[in-house]
């Protein structure tokens, strides 16, 4: 029997899918977190997933810091669904960087009552730094922005697409 998805109040039949390939469309607002080793880029949808802005970007220094600091912003902007950055290298695989979001994402899923995705983000800070200097920054500007501009393109590509969406799971919670 086919998997069935859920999208704006219509059931769409989804094939022979898994339950990670199926088209499931989180409920917003969603905050994006994109790790650093010094910062962390956030943004964060409106309610109907068609806005996205560019928060300043958290400093980065311990777990708890960072659990204190996302619960705010899940707060303040009400966030129903988190997503955080998967930071693959270019073939795909896993390196330090990757483990350590893993880990950050299966940490806040224990910690949080919103559903927790990674969201693999290749080439976003190349993408970012591109458009950044599309909308004019000047150079000196664009290091405080980049973290920001890389999470909201999380965010882009994880409300458009649910292609690279990882769930984390909940039942370690």
């Amino acid at each position: 029997m086919p998997k069935i998805a859920v999208f704006a109040n219509e059931t769409y039949h989804t094939g022979s899918m898994n339950q990670h390939q199926a088209l499931i469309i989180p409920t917003g607002p969603v905050l994006a977190l994109d790790l650093g080793d010094k910062l962390v880029g956030a943004a964060v949808s409106d309610d109907r997933l068609v806005t996205i802005k560019r928060l300043p970007p958290l400093k980065r220094s311990n777990w708890k810091r960072l659990l204190q600091d996302v619960v705010t912003l899940i707060r303040r902007y009400d966030a129903q669904t988190v997503v955080i950055g998967l930071p693959l290298n270019l073939d795909g695989t896993s390196g330090g960087p990757a483990e350590n979001a893993r880990h950050i994402a299966d940490n806040l899923a224990r910690s949080i009552e919103q559903p927790v995705y990674l969201q693999d983000e290749r080439l976003t800070s190349v993408e970012a730094m591109g458009n950044l200097k599309a909308e004019g920054h000047k150079p000196g500007e664009i290091p405080a922005l980049i973290d920001g501009e890389a999470a909201a393109i999380i965010l882009r590509d994880f409300i458009q697409t649910d292609q690279d969406r990882i769930p984390v799971s909940p039942s370690s919670r």
